[in-house]
């Protein structure tokens, strides 16, 4: 029985024929990846916790366009898992990964989802990031009473039972970005996104925004996934002279729009861009000297000053390379982990509706400062962070909201929000 929230997504899912292709595609065999670590298939698994071990999914992109930002996510999934194994397991039992690749595919995730919930039948499933791949997975997990991790800001207007949601929604990232530039002068807004359900809600919403807090529109842009000429992009940007750009671009579009905004001699203290998919790992692909100067909307940086972010970030070079950096999406993947062990273990149990129930108002202490799991929403309250890019491609905070805010999906609490439907 979906929930009214989840019948909402169900209905968008299926006005876009996402349904039909899950209905075609869920019932075909994984093929292994081979950018994926080694991760175990079972043709007739036991049930999650049966046995010696407790079987977690992680399914993410590890080909195709959202590779860059979705390999670094499994890598610090996996260490998580580690941990927690190094440390005698949850419930007595070490956590056994079965990696999947999304492929930047929507099908292929509702696809992977079901086979790790049917064939593999994990206890939970960590993983995601675009919009458009969550909602493809939702009916599956609402279907098949299957629980998802997932580690990504959004653009709200969402809760199942079914997901538990570590990264930021709308009130803890996009709002509060937008209030930030229009409290430092930066009224005209160009919005940019790649063209799906993420891009276009949020700026549904910032322009909601705009018009109640005194902002005005420039100009609206939408490219697909893996676009990679912007010329004509950027020539609209400058004839319609605005503030700031307000950039929703996921993967490696934002590559070729930020080399391509450089080439073309503009640097942030003649436009500056806000963008709220762009962390250190996308900065190492775009290139830092293309990106110096310009900011970014997020609940963690890997520069953030914790004690548990120094452990963090020591770990994940000691074990992945030196040369590598953490990021907010890297950090709410890895903490996740820890808050389904943590409500497992509260529960006594892998059963979705005992950690449900556990987890209600679940506390951690995660890398970039304590999280606390909402009673109602499955949402975590968070800390928000605007940082500007440095040299060496780190971010560097320059505000923050001084406590953790509480996670407000539907925007229920913002009078100018009245009327935001799904």
């Amino acid at each position: 029985m979906l929930s009214l929230p989840g019948s909402r997504l169900a209905k968008y899912v299926a006005s876009f024929g996402l349904i039909g292709a899950l209905l075609t595609a869920c019932g075909s065999p994984a093929v292994p990846q081979g950018g994926a670590p080694a991760a175990q298939s079972s043709q007739s698994a036991q049930p999650a916790g049966s046995g010696e071990t407790i079987k977690v999914g992680v399914l993410h992109s590890l080909s195709g366009t959202m590779s860059i930002s979705e390999t670094s996510v499994r890598d610090a999934t996996l260490m998580a898992i580690e941990e927690i194994n190094a440390k005698g397991g949850v419930l007595g039992k070490k956590l056994e990964p079965i990696v999947e690749d999304g492929a930047s595919d929507w099908p292929t995730f509702a696809e992977k989802a079901k086979k790790l919930i049917q064939r593999d039948q994990v206890a939970v499933v960590f993983g995601c990031w675009t919009s458009a791949s969550r909602k493809a997975v939702l009916p599956v997990f609402e279907s098949l009473n299957g629980l998802l991790f997932y580690p990504v800001q959004y653009e709200g207007l969402e809760q199942s039972p079914n997901i538990f949601y570590t990264g930021a929604t709308t009130n803890q990232q996009i709002v509060p970005a937008v209030e930030y530039l229009l409290k430092d002068g930066k009224k005209k807004f160009y919005l940019l996104g790649s063209d799906y359900v993420f891009p276009r809600t949020a700026n549904k919403i910032i322009k909601m925004q705009l018009e109640a807090q005194g902002g005005t529109l420039a100009g609206e842009e939408y490219t697909p996934l893996g676009h990679t000429d912007y010329t004509t992009v950027i020539t609209k940007i400058l004839a319609a002279r605005p503030d700031v750009v307000f950039n929703t671009l996921n993967g490696d579009s934002n590559v070729a729009f930020f080399k391509q905004l450089k080439d073309a001699g503009i640097t942030p203290d003649k436009l500056p861009t806000m963008s709220v998919s762009v962390a250190e790992e996308e900065v190492r692909g775009i290139g830092a000297a293309n990106m110096v100067g310009h900011l970014v909307a997020w609940n963690y940086y890997q520069t953030t000053d914790t004690p548990e972010n120094k452990k963090f970030v020591a770990a994940y070079k000691a074990k992945y390379g030196e040369q590598r950096v953490t990021d907010d999406p890297i950090e709410a993947g890895y903490f996740g982990v820890y808050l389904w062990a943590k409500a497992v273990e509260k529960a006594g149990s892998t059963d979705v509706a005992k950690v449900r129930e556990a987890a209600k108002s679940l506390e951690f202490s995660a890398p970039g400062g304590p999280v606390k799991v909402h009673t109602k929403n499955q949402h975590v309250a968070k800390t928000v962070r605007i940082g500007k890019v440095r040299q060496d491609g780190l971010i560097d905070e320059i505000w923050n909201s001084g406590k953790p805010v509480e996670p407000d999906p539907y925007l229920e609490t913002y009078t100018w929000a009245k009327g935001l439907k799904p």
